[in-house]
């Protein structure tokens, strides 16, 4: 029990550490944005790719997997949208941006250090899987939703417009571009150079450290301005509601006891940083999304360490 408390208090104290470095003015809000780029553009691709050339696929149970952390994901969403709409008046486009915010979870900035700390590689591994697809089929997900609101209102784009947009953005992304690379040179058969190697690993060996206090820094830049009510339900919804459904798809799915508790942390992360950035694409939620991602990340600072050690108690 006390490593796993260690480990919890490690993570979040990076972010704690970045958060306080933003309040006292030590570090000014442009360098959590520097140090995000770095991270996004060049840390965590180096991850993802160090990860994918050394994978054993056959273990990680994939399609189960994927389908046991999906299947949680639109009751999660529906969710949201009845809370922003019905319950606190939001119009249906926040709607979308609510239902986002509270089924999309933080696997890069926090996850991956998390669960790295506490199952490391095999854990990396297994949520590289996970991220492989989550951040196309959410983004993909996200804009047939807003398409679906803009056609309601008579401003709907093009498909094929709409279609190239995503496209492009998907496969420019540093992440995907990382995952792929490391797909291609492992299926290419080629040994790693030794100076290549170590170029990987300087950069792959900070990706976490970095993350998590560029995420604290983050936060700090964000802050809580209004929307305080929508924002603490929506971020319940996404730390408490989304991994008690995806402990329920996984024991139903029989998937194995590492696999199982790596997603069911992974869905107790808090919200991302990407509903905000699909808010202010769109032009609508952007507070309600921010305040949900920080309001979720100061809950999970507890309840992750609780769905840890449920997942640990059901499957370890």
């Amino acid at each position: 029990m006390f490593p796993m408390v260690e480990t919890i208090a490690f993570v979040f104290g990076l972010v704690g550490l970045g958060y306080a470095a933003g309040w006292t003015g030590l570090l000014r809000p442009q360098v959590g944005d520097a140090l995000t780029d770095f991270v996004i553009v060049a840390a965590l691709p180096a991850l993802l790719f160090r990860t994918m050339i050394g994978m054993d696929f056959a273990g990680a149970a994939p399609w189960a997997m994927w389908a046991a952390y999906f299947c949680a994901i639109p009751p999660v969403w529906l969710a949201g949208h009845l809370v922003a709409t019905r319950l606190f008046g939001r119009e249906v486009a926040a709607g979308v941006v609510a239902g986002v915010a509270a089924s999309f979870s933080n696997l890069l900035l926090l996850g991956l250090p998390f669960i790295q700390g506490v199952f490391g590689r095999p854990g990396v591994e297994i949520l590289s899987l996970l991220l492989a697809i989550h951040l196309p089929i959410m983004m993909a997900a996200s804009i047939v939703m807003f398409e679906w609101v803009r056609r309601g209102e008579g401003k709907a784009s093009a498909p094929l417009r709409v279609l190239r947009d995503f496209l492009r953005n998907l496969f420019l992304n540093p992440l995907i571009v990382g995952i792929l690379a490391g797909l291609a040179w492992r299926a290419s058969g080629l040994a790693m150079p030794a100076m290549g190697a170590r170029f990987v690993d300087a950069f792959a060996g900070i990706a976490g450290t970095v993350a998590l206090f560029a995420m604290g820094l983050g936060l700090r830049k964000f802050g809580i301005s209004g929307n305080v009510k929508p924002a603490l339900a929506l971020a319940l919804l996404k730390v408490v509601l989304m991994p008690a459904l995806v402990l329920a798809t996984v024991l139903i799915a029989g998937l194995p006891p590492l696999v199982a508790m790596v997603i069911v942390v992974a869905a107790s992360m808090p919200t991302g940083v990407n509903p905000y950035l699909i808010a202010s694409r769109f032009g609508t939620g952007q507070v309600l999304a921010s305040n949900t991602m920080t309001i979720s990340t100061l809950l999970a600072a507890a309840t992750t360490g609780f769905w840890l050690a449920v997942a640990q108690s059901v499957f370890g």
